[in-house]
């Protein structure tokens, strides 16, 4: 008889593959009054529904929680680790696609790609001129680096292809700073020197709102703020002050908080700001071994066994 499973959105054609000859996958309902939440054993959460433990509770059966995706904020741990529940994700996987697309980010908003492309594509470009759009120099500016973890940590090494002075904050010193020739700097002596502030930490209570109105003000006019962490790591409200009142010079945010933000929020009219729909990990080969980590992540729980990567 096949495993019950869930899921809270339809999924992709690699992951359903690995799974569906021996789970019975359904899609949630979204609402904890769903009547298949009794029979289920198995949970891929595949988007960021918030899993608590009264959902928890509400799957007597339940014994392997596999989440796609590094970020487990939404998952409620402790109430897993309560519950005797293992909850695994796919880390590693992701560093280099999510510090390709930083760098990308990076470069998009330092040489003014978007606005660019806009403008090539619209009705007045009808003559080339040398004076519009010039942006900031990539080759030889200083980047700061917020979280010198595995994503950051491949950020770093792109950056030395481009002769970037590189500093980075982290809770404590990187054992891989000197082989990254990355500097140590507290979040505010970062911010003061950065041409380019990349933010690459993991969401937590500590970490939300990191980035607001100080932080922003300790900003160079000239410097340019990436976010391929989470969301709620930036003050939206301070971002979009700083941004028009030209305070710092642009913002590049492959996430945001809400998401995807209201089609009518303010952030998605501003030339100085690009959106991007958290694309990090958006590549075929990165999110087929995803896929791959976290069907063996369910299986294994399923079966009562180690999962290969486990968050808790």
């Amino acid at each position: 008889m096949p495993y019950q499973v869930l899921t809270d959105s339809i999924l992709p054609p690699d992951l359903a593959g690995m799974v569906d000859d021996i789970c019975a996958v359904h899609v949630w309902e979204l609402t904890e009054q769903d009547p298949i939440l009794p029979t289920i054993e198995g949970f891929i959460v595949y988007g960021h529904p918030i899993v608590r433990g009264s959902l928890m509770d509400k799957m007597p059966r339940l014994r392997s929680i596999s989440n796609f995706g590094v970020g487990v904020d939404h998952i409620h741990l402790e109430d897993a680790k309560a519950r005797g529940l293992p909850v695994g994700y796919t880390p590693r996987f992701v560093d280099g696609a999510t510090a390709d697309m930083a760098f990308a980010l990076l470069m998009a908003i330092g040489r003014n790609l978007v606005q660019g492309v806009r403008h090539a594509h619209g009705p007045n470009y009808l003559a080339y001129d040398g004076n519009i759009l010039h942006g900031h120099e990539i080759y030889g500016s200083t980047l700061g680096i917020v979280g010198m973890g595995r994503v950051g940590r491949v950020v770093a090494r792109r950056a030395s292809g481009f002769d970037m002075k590189i500093l980075y904050h982290n809770r404590n010193p990187s054992p891989y700073a000197d082989d990254l020739s990355a500097t140590y700097r507290t979040l505010e002596s970062l911010l003061d020197d950065a041409d380019f502030v990349v933010l690459s930490v993991p969401m937590t209570p500590t970490t939300r709102h990191l980035i607001g109105a100080a932080e922003l003000a300790r900003m160079k006019e000239t410097a340019y703020l990436i976010n391929v962490a989470r969301g709620g790591v930036v003050d939206h409200a301070a971002l979009l002050e700083a941004l028009r009142r030209n305070d710092i010079a642009g913002a590049a945010l492959d996430v945001t908080e809400p998401e995807p933000l209201p089609r009518d929020h303010p952030l998605l009219r501003l030339n100085n700001c690009i959106v991007l729909p958290h694309l990090g990990s958006a590549t075929r080969e990165t999110r087929y071994d995803m896929a791959r980590r976290t069907a063996d992540n369910l299986l294994a729980g399923l079966r009562g066994e180690e999962m290969p990567s486990r968050a808790a």
